[in-house]
């Protein structure tokens, strides 16, 4: 029979996976890579821009899950600091399409590169060559629970038979 270390059950590792995701996220945002960086919340705005591309204000919040108006001071404050500008939008006149500027996408890919790093140099400090392949591995499936978890919060039956 197989000890709990040896097959843990998924709610044991849907527990350790959201704790270790969590502080490392945390310890990403801090700022200790760059500390001179954006807010959380203007992170994940700017983060939202970078992955989806121009959008309206209600789809930003839609991607962000808040309201419209809890986004209105952070997107101004963010045009006013030359992140994000806006454009009419092409089919509605009532709408604008927010979107990075040149100059917000390189503070953006420069504060990306500055936190990368940081981990680089902490996986490096404290993996050995078989631990980060095997982290690699981890990314993999991590990326498999992310992809489940976006299509309908259930796995697919064809991905719970791949395994």
């Amino acid at each position: 029979m197989a000890s709990k270390i040896d097959s843990p059950d998924a709610a044991q590792c849907a527990s350790h996976v959201r704790t270790a995701v969590s502080q490392l996220s945390r310890q990403l945002r801090s700022g200790a890579a760059a500390p001179e960086g954006p807010s959380v919340a203007k992170l994940s705005v700017l983060g939202q821009l970078h992955r989806h591309g121009p959008c309206t204000p209600t789809a930003l919040a839609g991607h962000e899950r808040v309201k419209l108006q809890s986004l209105t001071r952070l997107l101004a404050e963010l045009e006013a600091e030359g992140w994000i500008g806006r454009a009419p939008h092409a089919t509605d006149g009532r709408q604008w399409m927010l979107s990075l500027t040149p100059e917000g996408m390189r503070r953006l890919k420069a504060l990306m590169r500055s936190r990368e790093a940081a981990l680089a140099r902490a996986i490096s400090a404290t993996l050995s060559g078989e631990q980060r392949a095997l982290l690699l591995q981890a990314c993999g499936l991590l990326d498999r629970i992310a992809g489940a978890l976006e299509s309908d919060g259930e796995p697919s039956a064809g991905a719970a038979r791949s395994r």
